[in-house]
């Protein structure tokens, strides 16, 4: 009799800890999914060939009438110390 209920005790135990490692995949799995749906919007976003970039191009004669910026000092050695 104390094999039997010993026994029932375990499979029970078995029983529940199956059960939550169920649930712990579950979510895991959910999560996953959220990170690959995220994970797929971001790669349209960076896959440039669906884009079109003619409006930001530049007009090298547009860029004519701007000065070019004379620097006086490139010594950078003080910002260092």
């Amino acid at each position: 009799m104390k094999k039997m209920v010993m026994f029932v005790g375990c499979m029970m135990l078995i029983s529940a800890g199956v059960q939550a490692d169920s649930n712990l995949t579950k979510k895991q799995i959910q999560k996953q999914l959220q990170k690959e749906k995220k994970y797929a919007k971001e790669q349209k976003f960076y896959n440039a060939d669906e884009y079109d970039f003619s409006g930001a191009e530049v007009n090298p004669e547009s860029l004519k009438h701007i000065k070019p910026i004379e620097v006086d000092d490139m010594d950078m050695d003080d910002v260092y110390d």
